[in-house]
């Protein structure tokens, strides 16, 4: 079984990107804030990783990653924050949230990858 891949961003060219690209791989699903991934969540969708960006409506990534770190079925799945955010303290604060990885936008789809294949290595075809 594939492993599967939350991805939460609210552009949607950025979010058709990631999807595509990861989707070669990997089970991956999509939700355009973090309201919406813990809604996917709650349907079933169990992610071995959630990439999020931070800055997004209603609900921004900084508060999902609280919100699955505080909650037992969720808390071991490793978050990857993707954002246009790249001061130095927006990323100390990213990573002391737990983030795994913490990749700015713009970025190359090889550095996406490599992130995503140490997290999750792909299956051995």
């Amino acid at each position: 079984m594939a492993q599967r891949i939350l991805v939460v961003e609210d552009d949607s060219d950025i979010q058709r990107l990631v999807t595509t690209v990861l989707g070669k791989e990997y089970e991956v699903r999509s939700a355009e804030d973090g309201l919406a991934a813990l809604l996917v969540m709650e349907q079933g969708f169990h992610p071995d990783l959630v990439i999020a960006d931070i800055m997004m409506p209603r609900l921004d990534g900084i508060t999902l990653a609280k919100a699955l770190k505080q909650r037992s079925a969720t808390a071991g799945i490793p978050v990857m924050f993707l954002t246009a955010k790249s001061a130095p303290r927006d990323v100390i604060e990213g990573i002391n949230l737990g983030a795994r990885y913490y990749l700015t936008k713009p970025f190359r789809v090889d550095d996406l990858l490599q992130k995503v294949h140490r997290l999750l290595p792909p299956p051995k075809t």
